[in-house]
């Protein structure tokens, strides 16, 4: 099954959302740090069950163009009844299929000065979380450093980072993930090539 084909949705909704909720808390709260989502081992993967868990009527959603199909659409609107839109800097949530690149940091929605919690949460699917470059993070919620080495991110992906951050307290976040694995990257980070 191609790793965009959502499937059924959770079998047990509240507790299989409470689950990859808490997951993505702990991601989000210690960075580089990878966090287990129970049930992306399911048809739906890792994509499903966090658009499942954050996603309500009242998101607005931005989809790769390999998730840009009937049938994911289908599913974020009868799963969630969110709106899909074309532009990321007018989503809540931007998800990216294993393979796609992430949007412009800098074209997603970034907030505002009164508002910065109303920015773009990037949700990205790579090959794997281990074995590409070396990053090192530094920041709140790192004790010292910590080092991540995520597959498939763009050559310029740390210096649109460092852009993004310069934005504090607007700005994205990410979430990676890979199979049954997540790893957040809140604004607040600090990362660098090794």
């Amino acid at each position: 099954m191609l790793s965009h084909d959502f499937g059924a949705g959770f079998t047990e909704p509240v507790r299989e959302a409470q689950v990859v909720f808490r997951a993505v808390l702990d991601a989000l709260a210690n960075p580089g740090t990878m966090q287990h989502l129970p049930v992306a081992g399911t048809e739906m993967g890792g994509l499903g069950s966090i658009t499942l868990t954050l996603s309500d009527h009242d998101t607005t959603i931005w989809l790769s163009p390999a998730l840009d199909t009937e049938a994911a659409r289908g599913f974020v609107g009868f799963h969630t009844g969110a709106s899909i839109v074309s532009d990321p800097a007018k989503a809540t949530f931007a998800f990216v299929a294993r393979g796609d690149a992430l949007p412009d940091l800098a074209k997603c929605n970034l907030g505002t000065q009164e508002y910065p919690d109303r920015s773009t949460t990037i949700v990205a699917e790579l090959p794997s979380l281990s074995g590409g470059p070396t990053l090192v993070l530094r920041g709140p919620g790192i004790r010292d450093m910590v080092e991540i080495s995520p597959e498939g991110l763009s050559g310029d992906f740390v210096s649109q980072w460092g852009e993004n951050r310069e934005l504090f307290p607007r700005g994205v976040d990410l979430l990676l993930v890979a199979g049954e694995q997540v790893i957040g990257l809140p604004r607040s980070s600090r990362i660098v090539e090794a």
